[in-house]
């Protein structure tokens, strides 16, 4: 069986890399800027991860690490930091740092000139204003037929209505093409079934589950704690009490629908919106538990992004909540691998099937030669 080989740029705590792993890649090299992300890769994926700046990284110095010639790269995939492409985030340019890594990322490819390649970012890099992107990227990667997607992370088992913009590229000399993958389920998951049997985290909460790693609470207030016990399952601050809510909510308009998800609880038979960074606190969105008062812990934030229980991120509670939110989900990332593997074994197939043609030739000539 061919061993198939994946280089993975802006790693993060090793989502996307997870997922691969699990569809059949083994990863050859990773790299991130962030210390703690590439701590906890290492510690739960691969030895192969290192700390890099991107601008400061060659396609060459790639292949070395991961003991490959160019060309022979089966997938080169990566999430350039997305921030300059969010919502709140107006007048998204290529003057924008953080925007600019993701001409960083075309530069690899055409540096390692990989088989396929898989660039994930948020949905708005789809949209209108990632639009001079994806034509700086057709420009530079004209060699590749690209399939740019979006895809629902909840039609890949997730109870999560994450969107997420996806691009994948296929060197043009690969024979086969390249399927997006379809649903891997066929009805949603909902937050009870993902967060069932987990425990109550110790009420300390400087204290970590003794069974379950991340699994701990985050310090609230009893006033919040208070303002919370109002929301039910689906509710928001529109429930608490008016003399309990912040001033800017005692004076908001609830006619209007403005900040629909602060002091937001999640429904037990529903769905959960996007986990960000932010997952600890129900004041930056719908991140209430929907029985207890309190927000979700990492651990519960971990299962909605889709990852197992013996995944331990590392560094402080800031660094975890942002490893946490900034991850690609495993089980999204798996079934794009899966299809990618595919086209590659179908290349395999190929070029074997025209190698027995070509030996069964040869003999059929000595055959009339001798004769």
């Amino acid at each position: 069986m061919k061993e198939f080989i994946c280089i993975e740029s802006f790693c993060g705590a090793g989502g996307l890399g997870l997922g691969l792993h699990n569809a059949g890649f083994k990863i050859g090299a990773a790299f991130d800027s962030q210390l703690e992300a590439v701590l906890t890769y290492k510690s739960n994926l691969s030895n192969n991860c290192f700390v890099e700046d991107v601008t400061k990284l060659s396609g060459t110095a790639l292949m070395e690490r991961a003991g490959i010639m160019v060309g022979e790269l089966d997938l080169f995939a990566g999430g350039p930091p997305c921030q300059g492409f969010s919502k709140q985030k107006k007048g998204a340019h290529l003057g924008d740092e953080r925007n600019r890594l993701v001409l960083e990322y075309a530069r690899l490819v055409r540096e390692l000139n990989p088989k396929f390649f898989l660039l994930e970012n948020v949905s708005m890099l789809g949209h209108k204003r990632g639009k001079v992107f994806i034509e700086a990227i057709e420009e530079e990667l004209t060699d590749y037929i690209l399939y740019p997607h979006f895809y629902n992370s909840a039609d890949y088992g997730l109870s999560q209505t994450r969107e997420r913009f996806i691009i994948i590229g296929k060197r043009r000399d690969i024979e086969g093409s390249f399927q997006i993958p379809q649903p891997t389920v066929t009805k949603w998951k909902t937050v009870g079934e993902v967060l069932e049997g987990l425990p109550e985290p110790p009420i300390d909460s400087k204290k970590e589950h003794p069974d379950y790693a991340n699994h701990y609470r985050s310090n609230i207030t009893q006033r919040n704690i208070e303002r919370f016990s109002y929301v039910p399952q689906g509710g928001s601050w529109r429930d608490i009490p008016w003399d309990l809510r912040l001033k800017c909510h005692q004076n908001a308009d609830t006619s209007k629908g403005g900040w629909t998800d602060v002091y937001g609880r999640l429904k037990w038979d529903g769905y959960a919106p996007t986990i960000t960074g932010g997952f600890d606190s129900f004041t930056r969105g719908r991140y209430g538990h929907p029985f207890e008062n309190r927000s979700i812990t990492p651990r519960e934030a971990a299962r909605l992004q889709g990852f197992p229980d013996w995944f331990r991120f590392y560094g402080n509670r800031s660094e975890v909540r942002r490893q946490i939110g900034n991850a690609v989900p495993p089980l999204l990332a798996e079934a794009i691998g899966k299809n990618i593997i595919e086209t590659l074994l179908d290349k395999n197939k190929r070029v074997l099937k025209k190698e027995i043609t070509s030996v069964t030739k040869i003999h059929k000539i000595k055959s009339v030669v001798s004769k």
